[in-house]
């Protein structure tokens, strides 16, 4: 079984860069992507993922913030 995760960062190319380093795991599937936290914190509630890559520095609201979020609203 895969486990689904999420990346999130404001950054295309370390999205991009992320996904390719995955893609040679046998064992995670990705299955979003956003480009803040609060498009993070909306497919989050869309969806059940197991694991999320965060980034930290993020305009709007940094990763700290949103980890903060999810870990209060599980």
């Amino acid at each position: 079984m895969k486990l689904k995760a999420l990346i999130v960062d404001d950054e295309y190319p370390a999205r991009q860069e992320l996904r390719y380093a995955l893609n040679g795991t046998d064992n995670v599937e990705i299955v979003g992507e956003a480009t803040n936290a609060q498009e993070a914190l909306a497919l989050i509630k869309a969806l059940d993922y197991q694991i999320l890559f965060l980034d930290i520095s993020m305009p709007g609201m940094s990763g700290f913030e949103a980890a903060e979020r999810i870990r209060q609203h599980p």
